[in-house]
């Protein structure tokens, strides 16, 4: 049966593009205002605050691991800090990928490891949307081994570097995404993954794509009603299933004509339409462009 989770982290295809050890001490704090890329930041030793726009603040300590799938208003600070106010930090790089924040002299109050990736999908951000907003993981053995090797990694100028920790830190996201789950989580695949019969509807879609599924026989699958499903289904997953099909379906779809896998008539077949034409006008009135635009717009851009 297919996993929903590793085939959206294949379609998003996520890569590294900066990582860096971070000490501080005294008053600081960092803010960044950037969106769209993904963030993580492991606290190594001691601790701090992550305040992100719209959440409660979160008291960071060793151990901790946090992922904001697509990066937005956040602010990163010292605990000695009220929260809510900001101190402008002085930075020191005093060696490639390591950062002093803070008071240049005293002893570091936290140690961090921060980075940004990238994903490769140009459709990244309908898969994001289907993610938490933020992964907070505390406590995970396995992740914290993963966090290990990954700051092991990122200190050493070994042979290879940067392709053991772009494997190391797409490990890491699967291991922080499976961790999340169930009511804690907001809204996405996670959370419907998390409940054992909506799980089973989630991998009988993604699946069989093409199959002409109804929300009755995804319900009877789930041992659900038509309505108990359907609306566990759009509290959990935070769309319909018809909504949430054609989203996967769509970003499928994209997928081989970005590859040029198969040709226009195989790609409609593949993702459930019975004509290259009825196929384009549904991902006309998805997209904004008709297929055949949208693959070469991808094909010049690549």
């Amino acid at each position: 049966m297919a996993d929903p989770l590793a085939e959206m982290v294949r379609l998003l295809q996520l890569t590294p593009s900066v990582s860096k050890l971070v000490e501080a001490a005294g008053l600081w704090s960092v803010r960044r205002s950037e969106t769209g890329r993904p963030f993580y930041g492991a606290v190594l030793e001691g601790g701090c605050r992550l305040s992100v726009r719209g959440q409660e603040p979160i008291l960071l300590r060793a151990g901790d691991f946090v992922l904001i799938p697509a990066a937005f208003d956040y602010t990163n600070s010292s605990l000695r800090l009220p929260p809510g106010t900001t101190h402008d930090a002085t930075r020191m790089e005093f060696s490639p990928g390591r950062v002093r924040l803070g008071d240049p002299e005293g002893d570091a109050e936290v140690r961090l490891l921060i980075g940004h990736c990238n994903f490769g999908s140009p459709d990244a951000a309908l898969l994001v949307s289907l993610l938490p907003q933020i992964v907070h993981v505390r406590g995970q053995e396995r992740l914290t081994t993963l966090l290990q090797l990954v700051a092991d990694e990122a200190r050493a100028a070994r042979p290879a570097r940067e392709v053991i920790l772009e494997r190391l830190i797409e490990v890491m996201f699967i291991e922080a995404l499976r961790a999340t789950g169930g009511a804690a989580a907001s809204p996405g695949l996670l959370r419907g993954l998390a409940d054992e019969r909506l799980a089973q509807a989630l991998r009988l879609m993604h699946g069989e794509p093409a199959r002409a599924w109804t929300v009755a026989e995804l319900a009877g699958r789930a041992a659900l009603s038509r309505t108990v499903f359907f609306e566990r289904f759009r509290r959990e997953v935070g769309l319909a299933p018809m909504e949430y099909l054609l989203h996967w379906r769509m970003a499928l779809a994209r997928d081989l004509l970005r590859r040029r896998a198969c040709g226009l008539a195989e790609v409609a077949e593949r993702v459930g339409y019975g004509s290259a034409s009825s196929f384009s006008v549904a991902f006309t009135r998805h997209t904004g462009e008709p297929p055949t635009a949208y693959a070469r717009r991808r094909e010049a851009a690549e």
